[in-house]
């Protein structure tokens, strides 16, 4: 059976501790102004592509946890 993938986006607007956060599409803290990243089994994948856009991109604590770093 292959895993469903999900969709990922990041948020244009940094943290205050410099970090872009990846989100799935349904996360609250999600922002309207977002990149859309693509569907991925993993947040490990959308990670890797939000770097393409923000060297310091990471996990959302809320919806992306096992790639929440900082």
């Amino acid at each position: 059976m292959a895993s469903q993938k999900v969709r990922y986006y990041v948020n244009n607007e940094c943290q205050p501790n410099g970090d872009y956060e990846v989100h799935t599409e349904t996360c609250p803290h999600l922002q309207t102004d977002s990149r859309y990243l693509g569907e991925y089994p993993s947040c490990y994948e959308a990670v890797k592509e939000a770097e393409k856009y923000h060297i310091w991109a990471n996990g959302c604590n809320c919806c992306s946890r096992p790639c929440h770093l900082s």
